[in-house]
């Protein structure tokens, strides 16, 4: 995840959380995130990727929201991220160990899942994704709220991204956008870029038989803005308007843009994401004035 989310830091080897975190006034689950991303710490890329000793708790809470979240998806997913998440597949009674989860996607896609601590700078998370490489954390959100979290934790990563990435066309976007990333040198151009993935890749949506469906993982692993989003306010899909449009990370969303179908998506956003550059910025930015 890229260092725009608020909720977390770190710092001196320790996970600091926000006041507003359920977790903050918490010092054992403060304890446990700092074991969990100690774990991660220790990753180096080619090496095997370490298992984490979940809690029977974790297990429990993560069966709990993921099967919440599995029904959700009946009514509101797309079909294409319905059935790549039954390609993987992943386990309902514990938490996947993204070893096994990495294992599962190489064979699907070509892409693979990299642990890490917790925040990564956002050229980095960006980047990894034109190598088919995942950052992923691996702790789980705190058990008070279950079906809410401040930042993305292993739900977030897993349901929301992992099983996108169950899907070669999901997945060809995401390599896409990797490169896209890379090819944005400028920071203005890299922001761009920026809020066109959280209106696409975290929050997107497209109708289908239809109905107003999601294909954003952002949506995909929110128990509540699932029951929301259809009462956004909802525009066509414009990926200049995405690109100059503000959006706060702690409210449900109140503007998405919708494509007409996933083949619309894919298509727009391929186009998009093949050819973005600094000067594809400049014209789009000269065109919105």
């Amino acid at each position: 995840m890229p260092t725009n989310a608020p909720a977390l830091r770190r710092s001196a080897g320790r996970v600091e959380l926000a006041t507003d975190h359920p977790g903050f006034s918490d010092p054992a689950y403060r304890a446990r995130r700092d074991a969990i991303s100690a774990v991660g710490a220790t990753y180096r890329p080619g090496d095997p990727i370490p298992d984490v000793e979940y809690a029977p708790e974790e297990d429990a809470l993560w069966t709990l929201v993921s099967g919440e979240l599995a029904t959700k998806h009946e009514r509101f997913a797309v079909r294409e991220y319905r059935d790549a998440a039954a390609r993987l597949d992943l386990p309902r009674d514990r938490v996947p160990q993204l070893r096994q989860v990495s294992a599962s996607l190489e064979g699907l896609t070509g892409f693979r899942v990299q642990p890490v601590p917790g925040l990564v700078p956002t050229r980095d998370f960006y980047g990894s994704l034109a190598d088919r490489a995942f950052c992923s954390t691996q702790y789980i959100r705190h058990h008070s709220v279950p079906l809410y979290t401040p930042e993305p934790d292993v739900v977030h990563e897993l349901v929301g991204h992992c099983n996108m990435l169950a899907s070669p066309v999901f997945a060809e976007l995401y390599q896409l956008a990797g490169q896209a990333s890379r090819r944005a040198e400028s920071d203005a151009a890299l922001e761009f870029f920026s809020r066109v993935f959280w209106f696409t890749f975290e929050f997107g949506v497209a109708w289908e038989d239809g109905e107003l469906r999601t294909y954003g993982a952002g949506l995909l692993s929110s128990f509540g803005e699932l029951d929301a989003f259809r009462d956004a306010q909802v525009r066509p899909f414009d990926l200049t308007a995405m690109g100059t449009t503000d959006y706060d990370i702690t409210v449900y969303q109140p503007v998405l843009y919708a494509g007409r179908s996933v083949d619309h998506v894919v298509d727009e956003l391929g186009t998009f994401l093949s050819t973005f550059d600094d000067d594809a910025f400049a014209r789009r930015i000269a065109s919105h004035s």
